[in-house]
């Protein structure tokens, strides 16, 4: 009709034909809408949120590569190039049923009969009677909780069976797998095609030019996934006493505040003494969780005394893991034998903290910490005194080749922070006779960290990001959406940028910088139609928080730090003695005078309502 009334050229009937396209917009936008809201009313949050996607533009773009089967076999025996020589299978391509007969034998010990002899209903009848009754076991009632938990959207793996069957049948299937895992946890033996891995890479660029510039993530068996996810209950409480105390990854109650408040803590402490300086080596590995040696691990978990059926589980779990790498156009690579345990595996982040908590250091000038594989060292300098900071460079280093840990060391960055009126350098730290780069800005567990500590250069990153996501939600406003979603996905896209890891820099930001994000938090509250929370009352609810899960967690490194703080005569946290602003701003002392505020303030509650002898509001 639009076109029609062009060309005719008449104003009258190209102004209807406009009106026209503007009502049927309206109409389609506002059926849209209902639609969504209806979704939000039944509590239908998945199909709520693909639909708020579609409204803003919002979808992420799956990243997939695509290729030849040579291309394939390139990329596999690259992501296997820290293993032993690769066994290649005489297929060119991989097939789920060329491991379908080794998915139960090798579950069997080498005395019992041939598999088809026991496919009968009496198999688990002809078991040998000599496993130890006190082996680690699961419950039925454990594994259908497991299976009820698997998200039937994901894609199966090279087992084929699907997540959504799992968890329809997930109690007819609760007992018979239920025998199976503990067959497979008594023997020490995992099947073969649970082991076997799907190795999709992703790009780490927009453009990928050589093979390290793709991620390997792997694809494994759900039923192995459910299996991981029980190992880890039992396995869990066997380790706790020996697990590095400085590992903030995959703890309760600890996570990526912690490690940075805690590096923070420490280079705030001794900056504040004057004519000191700090240097922190933020080290990366190569491929960290597929390095892991199943021996070498054997061994640490022997010295942890972890029950031997689990540690025989675990060796067998990192070896002879088949591996084939698959491209967008379903092409399948060669098939080889890995050992390690992949990215994407539910045990591989526990395992490998497990592999490196025997090197831990923490003294008064110098520590290690480590999230996951994120490792930093860091050293507090005193009048250019660094021997002790270059020995556990060394130290580490050295430990990392005995363990067969490959350090990237054009990945790995070194931020001196110091204040001082020296014009001269340091001496660069060398790895493998290579010169550490020295950089002014580093990002550390997503937080911009540079030379001055002024949090400059975190805030016009974040400022940055949020104000493009805050398009999406003006986008969603045009469709006329209820506020409770415009909400959700104010809390959700915009602030979870905006206000990632505010505890750590909040109270130190400067003035210009905190108003330049208050600004933009009220044209989102503008957008949103309702008064959002400020950054500032974010970031004092939140640091007061951490301040009490911090004094009730022992295991905490920094709880020793504030129970030092306590009053003798009263429930106040006492100031520590502090000569620069920039220890006065940090996370400890703002978060003391926050408590003892609120102390404060509870005590004015509590004396006016017994005045008089009646309750006052």
């Amino acid at each position: 009709m639009k076109k029609k009334a062009f060309r005719s050229k008449v104003k009258e009937e190209m102004k209807a034909a406009q009106q026209e396209v503007k009502r049927c917009l309206r109409e389609a936008k506002d059926t849209y809408r209902r639609k969504v809201e209806q979704k939000l009313e039944r509590n239908n949050m998945r199909e709520v949120w693909n639909g708020v996607k579609t409204i803003t533009g919002h979808n992420i773009k799956k990243n997939t590569v695509g290729g030849t089967v040579e291309m394939a076999n390139e990329l596999n025996n690259f992501f296997n190039r820290f293993d032993q020589p690769t066994i290649h299978t005489p297929s060119p391509s991989f097939s789920p049923s060329l491991l379908l007969q080794s998915h139960l034998t090798t579950l069997l010990p080498p005395s019992h009969p041939p598999l088809h002899d026991t496919m009968t209903p009496p198999f688990f009848n002809h078991l040998p009677h000599n496993f130890s009754q006190s082996s680690p076991s699961v419950t039925v009632d454990q594994v259908t909780r497991e299976l009820r938990k698997l998200r039937p959207s994901k894609a199966a793996g090279p087992d084929e069976v699907c997540p959504r069957m799992l968890k329809a049948c997930a109690t007819e299937l609760g007992e018979p797998l239920q025998r199976v895992f503990n067959l497979s946890l008594r023997l020490g033996r995992v099947p073969v095609l649970w082991k076997t891995s799907c190795i999709v890479p992703v790009p780490k660029k927009n453009r990928p030019n050589e093979l390290n510039d793709f991620r390997p993530v792997a694809l494994t068996s759900h039923l192995m996934k459910t299996l991981e996810r029980l190992f880890l209950n039992l396995l869990r409480p066997q380790v706790q006493h020996a697990q590095d105390t400085l590992q903030f990854a995959y703890k309760a109650g600890v996570g990526v505040e912690d490690a940075i408040l805690y590096l923070l803590h420490r280079a705030y402490s001794h900056l504040d003494g004057g004519k000191g300086s700090v240097r922190i080596l933020f080290l990366d590995f190569s491929s960290a969780f597929n390095t892991i040696q199943p021996g070498l691990l054997q061994e640490k978990l022997n010295r942890m005394e972890v029950d031997p059926c689990l540690v025989a589980w675990i060796t067998d779990y990192l070896t002879n893991r088949p591996q084939y790498v698959r491209l967008k156009d379903i092409t399948s690579g060669t098939v080889v034998s890995s050992t390690g345990a992949p990215q994407g595996t539910v045990l591989s982040p526990l395992l490998f903290t497990l592999y490196t908590s025997d090197f831990s250091y923490n003294s008064e000038l110098c520590h290690i910490q480590k999230y996951a594989d994120d490792t930093a060292i860091m050293g507090c300098i005193w009048d250019d005194q660094d021997a002790e900071y270059r020995g556990l460079v060394r130290d580490f280093v050295a430990w990392s080749h005995s363990n067969h840990l490959q350090l990237n060391t054009l990945k790995t960055k070194e931020l001196v922070v110091d204040f001082g009126r020296s014009r001269e350098g340091p001496v660069p730290i060398k790895i493998e006779g290579e010169e550490v780069e020295v950089v002014t800005k580093y990002k550390y567990l997503g937080l911009w960290m540079d030379n001055k500590l002024d949090w400059s250069c975190n805030t016009g990153h974040l400022y940055k990001k949020a104000q493009g996501r805050l398009y999406f939600l003006r986008r969603l406003r045009s469709f006329n959406i209820c506020r409770k979603l415009l909400r959700m996905f104010y809390e959700s896209v915009v602030a979870g940028v905006l206000l990632f890891a505010v505890v750590c820099w909040g109270s130190g930001t400067a003035k210009k910088d905190t108003s330049r994000l208050e600004k933009l938090i009220r044209k989102a509250g503008s957008v949103v139609g309702m008064k959002l929370d400020t950054l500032v009352s974010v970031a004092e609810k939140r640091t007061l928080k951490k301040l009490l899960d911090i004094m009730d967690n022992a295991g905490h490194p920094l709880h020793t730090a504030i129970n030092k703080q306590k009053s003798l005569f009263s429930e106040r946290l006492l100031l520590p003695k502090m000569r620069t602003n920039r220890l006065k701003n940090s996370f400890v002392p703002h978060a003391i005078r926050l408590y003892n505020s609120s102390l404060e303030g509870r005590g004015r509650r509590t004396r006016r309502t017994t005045e008089g002898g009646t309750p006052k509001l």
